[in-house]
């Protein structure tokens, strides 16, 4: 009995255990599944957490976005009333002017930079000042307003805050250099599209170069510079100075000659003009070769030489600017909040409006402009420009400016680099407070500046970047004080540390093969991996923080990969700069089948940015821009030459010009729609072209010798002839449209017969001396020599208005006259003082003595053109300068108007049928310039 209550009990105790133990098990269940439900709603709300804060920074990022469009949308239309109050009080002074009220004459430098007798405009500036809510009173944190002009800016402002976000604030209207223009609808027209030929094979001409052309526009794109090469800074400097620029530069000295012969004063242009009353002439020096100038009978008694002429009382404004130059530069071309394309040509920084066909320009460079880059708040644009002719001024710097009031915010750099700025880039992870600037010298040193700091900026560093070329230089956008450059056989990455020194790391290529000759664009994706595009057609991806490959995709493009652009929702696009390709691929840059392709006679690909929507703004290496998306395909927005032009004449009764060049492109543009008529590649490299009396016919001069007669409507090509094998530098129709002159380099100025509607040519004769006699015994003596004719080739000539005589100037300083019917030179220029001329081209006449400076030696001034009511007179010389004189310029000492925005020599100027506008264009900076007359 005891043993069986004992076995109960102890079942019941284990019973109890078990019980205790399976309670005990049951509530670490429980606990458990209670601990693994807390953790869900843990990793829930986390998970929640995370995408609204996700949502809310894209919403952020957002509403910046739609501030900045706001804020520049604000800015522009508060521009656009201050232009049209400006106009108003324009008018108002215009008419004043009218009425006989004269401006006082004085020399001044406003507005524009030009050379001014201007009355002065009271114009009322509007400020707008943005501040954040949580910012303490405007007046406690913002410095005192710092205004720093342009170099042609008497009083241009922007004054802004001193902050690592820069907010733009103050003058929305200025008086900088720059100027705005408004294409009006183009008219219906049945004339061909406004596409380029296909390019035909060229041919290799020999021309010879200096140091101061291959500086200046060497090409940092296409990577034909096969080794490097120093010169002595002396030598670099008087090359500079000496560098024919032009087809006029002649008989250079060597520095030994003009040492040996220092002792010898020579004369130039007009400080030494004297006047001879009893002969009625002028005599004038060039190159120390006195000139006799015979003024008309009427001017003989009262002809004053001390009298100051007084420039015109009208002015030019810069209507238009047709190019880009994507040839030899990259990124450059992006699209503000504005709705405005933004990119360079020449010197001038063109803000293009395609919807709305109108343009502004920033005229603050002195010289060629070869990089540009866009502030983080999408306002302010750096742009950098190269060596320029002045020596003060033309240094090589850096200009910031605001893209809405067009005002200059702070020039960098002038005086700090040796050639000029090829890269640009605005840090983007601190705001924009830093810029970084890529110097094209033998060193490519890279600077790093804090360009708000003081009223010239502060450079924080600078160190060699690589001795050899660099393309490209970029901020990372999401990395501090972290920069990346690429070029020729490298890419490096940068680190700025706290005390200002640049740290670099070479990035890491694992096999010889995937060593490219040229490393030559640079992108990021969204998550902070690097992009670059090489030669070999290959895009490399490099892990975030480190110079390590991540990924390699071989072959993308057939040739350079020349630009890629990520693009906002993710995707990446490159561009071939050989096959012309525009290809599409997703983060992981695998291919989305979204392709296309460029037409060839476009050019290849130069570079790629996001436009609006799913719209691509495409640069190409022929200098065109294009505009479209990969499934509509791309139309061009803006055509352009891509060599030198020399060849400029206007249509006679409508609005429309003519260029040509020796890209071998002629084209015909409209200068009230803004829009190329048509293009036509003539194989043959262009030197000079000419309209006939009805406009119906085109002449077109050649390199080579050849003329070319086409028609201005179909461009059909009627015949082609052959004078010699020189270029045909200059061609003439007559007044009256029966003859034809034709100057050429080989001396002579060949005359020709015209009929059936300017269709058909008959050869009368080639201009020689006066006797037979005189070209038997020419090589016997100078006198002989004077009345045989020019001894060096033609520059320019005019007709008579009685299409009788023809007048020509030579390169060696030479005006001459000549008996058409007989081909024969008249000796006596003073029988031909009185003859009326249909036009004044040539730089050498009474008519032209005030157009050369005083120091001039015979190859400063390229063109002149009398204004078709002969009450202006435009010229273009080779410091890139468009000047506007009142004509006759008989007064040695005359005043102008004088315009910049050609970086190169200015090769030649015309007036428009009904001189209301003025077309100049460039000779190596590939431009075309159209001025307004106002």
């Amino acid at each position: 009995m005891t043993i069986h209550v004992h076995q109960i009990c102890l079942h019941n105790a284990v019973i109890e255990n078990i019980s205790e133990i399976s309670l005990v098990t049951d509530m670490q269940t429980v606990t458990a599944k209670v601990q693994l439900a807390w953790n869900d709603m843990i990793e829930t709300e986390n998970e929640s957490l995370r995408e609204r804060v996700g949502d809310l920074e894209k919403k952020v990022l957002e509403q910046g976005d739609e501030i900045v469009c706001l804020r520049s949308t604000l800015a522009d239309a508060l521009r656009r009333l201050n232009q049209l109050e400006g106009s108003r009080t324009l008018s108002l002074n215009t008419s004043v002017l009218k009425n006989g009220n004269t401006p006082r004459a004085g020399n001044h430098y406003g507005g524009n930079g030009h050379h001014l007798i201007s009355p002065t405009l009271s114009q009322k500036e509007v400020t707008l000042r943005y501040r954040s809510t949580n910012e303490h009173p405007v007046s406690a944190l913002r410095d005192p307003v710092r205004r720093v002009p342009s170099h042609n800016s008497t009083h241009s402002s922007l004054p802004q805050r001193r902050a690592v976000h820069y907010q733009s604030t103050g003058s929305l209207h200025s008086d900088s250099p720059s100027s705005s223009s408004v294409s009006p609808v183009p008219p219906a027209s049945p004339s061909p599209s406004p596409t380029r030929p296909a390019t035909a094979q060229k041919s290799q001409r020999s021309n010879g170069t200096n140091l101061y052309n291959s500086k200046r526009w060497s090409s940092t794109g296409d990577f034909n510079q096969a080794q490097q090469f120093s010169v002595a800074p002396q030598s670099s400097t008087l090359a500079s100075r000496l560098g024919t620029k032009s087809l006029l530069n002649l008989n250079l000295r060597t520095p030994t000659q003009q040492n040996h012969n220092h002792h010898y004063h020579q004369k130039h242009g007009t400080r030494d003009a004297t006047y001879n009353n009893e002969e009625g002439s002028v005599r004038m020096f060039l190159r120390g070769r006195p000139i006799n100038l015979y003024a008309p009978t009427a001017d003989i008694a009262t002809y004053d030489i001390t009298k100051v002429a007084t420039a015109p009382s009208s002015k030019l404004k810069l209507d238009w600017v047709y190019g880009y130059r994507g040839k030899d530069c990259r990124s450059n071309l992006y699209l503000l909040p504005t709705g405005e394309m933004v990119y360079f040509v020449a010197s001038v920084a063109v803000l293009y409006n395609v919807e709305e066909q109108s343009q502004r320009h920033y005229l603050g460079h002195t010289d060629d402009i070869k990089c540009l880059t866009i502030h983080p708040n999408k306002l302010l644009v750096a742009t950098g420009q190269t060596a320029g002719h002045d020596s003060r001024e033309g240094k090589p710097h850096i200009r910031v400016w605001n893209s809405v009031s067009l005002a200059t915010v702070v020039v960098l750099g002038l005086g700090e680099f040796e050639r000029s700025i090829s890269c640009l880039s605005f840090s983007k992870a601190d705001g924009g407070s830093l810029l970084c600037a890529i110097d094209e010298g033998n060193d490519h040193n890279i600077s790093v500046w804090d360009w708000q700091k003081n009223e010239k900026g502060h450079k924080i560093t600078e160190t060699k970047c690589s001795m050899d070329t660099v393309v490209a230089a970029e901020f990372h956008p999401l990395e501090r004080n972290q920069i990346v450059t690429c070029g020729k056989g490298h890419i490096s990455f940068w680190t700025l540390d706290t005390g200002g020194t640049l740290y670099k790391r070479n990035g890491i290529f694992e096999t010889t093969r995937d060593r490219p000759k040229y490393v030559t664009c640079l992108a990021f994706t969204q998550n902070g991996d690097v992009l670059s595009g090489d030669s070999n057609g290959s895009v490399v991806i490099w892990s975030r923080g480190t110079n390590n490959i991540k990924k390699v995709a071989r072959n993308v493009h057939e040739g350079s990969v020349f630009s890629i652009c990520a693009l906002k929702e993710g995707s990446i696009i490159t561009g071939g700069g050989k096959d012309g390709k525009l290809i599409q691929f997703d983060t992981s840059m695998h291919p989305t089948g979204y392709e296309a392709q460029v037409a060839e006679h476009l050019g290849g690909i130069r570079t790629v940015s996001e436009g609006r929507g799913s719209q691509l703004l495409v640069g190409s290496t022929r200098n065109c821009i294009l505009i479209g998306s990969l499934s509509m395909g791309f139309s061009p927005a803006v055509l352009g030459h891509t060599d030198e032009l020399w060849a400029l004449c206007p249509h006679p009764t409508l609005a429309q010009f003519l260029t040509a060049g020796f890209d071998r492109i002629v084209q015909l543009w409209d200068s009230l729609s803004h829009s190329v008529v048509w293009s036509k590649d003539i194989a043959e490299q262009a030197q000079s072209a000419a309209f006939s009396s009805n406009g119906h016919i085109i002449i077109v001069g050649c390199v080579s010798g050849k003329w070319i007669v086409m028609d201005s409507e179909t461009r059909e090509i009627y015949s082609t002839h052959v004078d010699g094998n020189e270029p045909i530098q200059v061609v003439k129709f007559s007044p009256d449209g029966q003859l034809l002159a034709l100057g050429s380099r080989d001396n002579y100025i060949y005359i020709y017969q015209v009929t059936d509607g300017a269709k058909h040519y008959t050869r009368l004769g080639r201009c020689t001396c006066w006797e037979d006699k005189c070209r038997r015994r020419c090589s016997t003596g100078a006198i002989i020599d004077k009345l045989s004719g020019h001894s060096s080739f033609i520059t320019h000539i005019d007709w008579s208005s009685d299409n009788e005589y023809l007048r020509s100037n030579s390169g060696d300083y030479e005006l001459l006259y000549w008996k058409v019917k007989v081909c024969r030179q008249v000796p006596q220029s003073t029988q031909l003082r009185d003859v009326a001329w249909a036009s004044n081209s040539c730089v050498l006449s009474f008519s032209t003595i005030g157009i050369w400076p005083e120091g001039a030696d015979g190859t400063d001034v390229n063109a002149c053109e009398r204004s078709n009511k002969a009450k202006l007179m435009a010229t273009g010389d080779d410091f890139g300068k468009v000047k506007l004189y009142s004509y006759p310029v008989k007064q040695p000492k005359s005043l102008c108007h004088s315009y910049g925005g050609h970086s190169s020599h200015v090769t030649n100027v015309t007036f428009l049928h009904d001189d209301s506008r003025l077309i100049s264009i460039g000779g190596k900076d590939t431009s075309v310039l159209q001025w307004q007359i106002i």
